[in-house]
């Protein structure tokens, strides 16, 4: 499974728990999938109904630390239980076509928060509109 895949799924464990997963693997970029395929009907957002910012506050809360997921895309996946990891995020990154210098972490975690934030709106998650992109 992709990270921004694993994103998703524990989002949606988290705000769904007794629901059934999503049947399929979500899509960053959901007008490129349309544009490849444009005779197929949409797949449903996995995240339809899902209120990110509660569910992140949420974890937040039951982590214990000290997490500003709301600007920071490493305190955004320990939240979930993601690997934060310098590798997991160049990753993550490699996933959403970052074009920028994988070498300046910096600037590639501003863009990755922004671009998670973006695609889970994308994906049906409903955000603060500050944080949809």
């Amino acid at each position: 499974m992709s990270i921004f895949g694993d994103i998703v799924n524990k989002l949606f464990h988290k705000a769904k728990p007794d629901a059934a997963p999503p049947a399929a693997e979500p899509t960053p970029d959901p007008a490129a999938a349309q544009a490849a395929a444009p005779d197929a009907v949409p797949a449903p957002a996995p995240l339809a109904d899902v209120d990110v910012a509660s569910v992140m506050d949420q974890l937040v809360a039951e982590s214990g630390q000290t997490l500003n997921w709301r600007t920071s895309i490493v305190d955004t996946m320990k939240a979930l239980g993601v690997d934060s990891s310098l590798e997991h995020r160049k990753q993550l990154a490699q996933e959403l076509k970052y074009t920028g210098d994988m070498n300046d972490s910096a600037s590639m975690n501003v863009w990755l928060h922004g671009q998670v934030m973006a695609a889970l709106a994308a994906n049906g998650g409903k955000l603060p509109a500050d944080l949809a992109g």
